[in-house]
């Protein structure tokens, strides 16, 4: 069967916004200066930020600054409206991984796009003061692959016996995860895992997805999510935490505030979006991670929808000619 042809039974499609990683201001500084979709939201957040976001990106220190979440959150949804766009596509749902909730919550319609503005820039600020004051120990989580949940277990015991807390906090994969654990306990980690032929990969602080940090999700409902307004969304959102298809504006509120103490379960997503009669994704975003592994690819046409994409020539200019 021709690989175009592969999820005929399933022609639906779903918008997929990633989880943030590190996005270099030169990797994405022409998209948001000549396309028209990001030109126009990049106006509009400066509008809500009260400062340029193109220039304060530009100048940020750190992967994870206030700038450059927002930035990574109207990039995401410049990218579904290209989508929508250029592939003249609607699909029947969305859903957003960690960080990509918040994009979930905007294109669907449950947050405007300046109260999801305010809600990201608040949340970077509420992340660190939480850690910063509640978990001076410091606390991280490190991603792996090639680990089957049964090493993982192994490895989870050997924690137990020695007093170490620690959560799994992202499934991606059947062997592909993520531990939040102390970070005094990082080198011990890579070092067993590598040990039992798992590869560790990057390291990401401050964690989140922990029912550890319940106190992180008080603060957000308090502070972050104070004045904001939720309404039942036009498309479907299928939350991360476990593929349950939202339609409602306060289920999509408690997705946001769940996001902080729930796992996510990316093959759990996928498995609810099948069921849908989904068979094709469209990853907005700069994803290194969710679309790239077996899970997604075996089971879907992916299509990673990325500044380098979007900054092509047009598809229906090119088949024209």
């Amino acid at each position: 069967m021709a690989s175009s042809d592969r999820f005929a039974d399933r022609p639906g499609s779903a918008l997929v916004f990633p989880g943030m990683g590190p996005v270099p201001f030169a990797e994405v500084a022409k998209f948001m200066l000549v396309n028209p979709f990001a030109r126009k939201l990049f106006a509009e957040a400066d509008e809500v930020l009260g400062y340029s976001l193109f220039e304060r990106f530009k100048e940020a220190e750190g992967d994870y600054s206030e700038a450059a979440q927002v930035a990574f959150l109207v990039n995401c949804l410049a990218l579904a409206l290209w989508v929508e766009h250029e592939f003249e596509e609607q699909p029947a749902f969305c859903t957003g991984l960690s960080f990509g909730e918040k994009a979930a919550a905007v294109h669907s319609g449950a947050l405007s796009f300046a109260d999801g503005v305010r809600f990201t820039a608040r949340f970077a600020h509420t992340l660190d003061a939480y850690f910063a004051e509640e978990h001076p120990e410091e606390v991280a989580t490190q991603s792996f692959a090639r680990t089957p949940r049964a090493r993982l277990d192994e490895v989870r015991a050997e924690l137990a016996e020695q007093g170490e807390w620690n959560d799994v906090t992202c499934v991606v994969d059947e062997d592909f995860a993520m531990l939040t654990l102390r970070k005094s306990r990082l080198e011990w980690l890579q070092e067993r895992l590598r040990a039992l032929g798992g590869m560790p990969l990057y390291v990401m602080e401050p964690p989140l997805h922990s029912p550890a940090f319940g106190g992180l999700r008080r603060r957000v409902e308090e502070e972050v999510l104070a004045g904001l307004s939720f309404r039942d969304p036009h498309l479907p959102v299928v939350a991360d935490q476990d593929g349950a298809v939202l339609t409602t504006g306060e289920e999509v509120r408690n997705l946001l505030l769940d996001g902080c103490v729930r796992p996510v379960d990316w093959p759990g997503v996928l498995g609810s979006l099948s069921d849908k009669g989904v068979g094709t994704l469209y990853v907005a975003g700069q994803d290194a991670l969710f679309g790239r592994v077996g899970a997604a690819t075996r089971n879907f046409k992916v299509v990673p929808v990325n500044p380098r994409l979007a900054m092509r020539p047009r598809r229906r200019t090119a088949t024209a000619a």
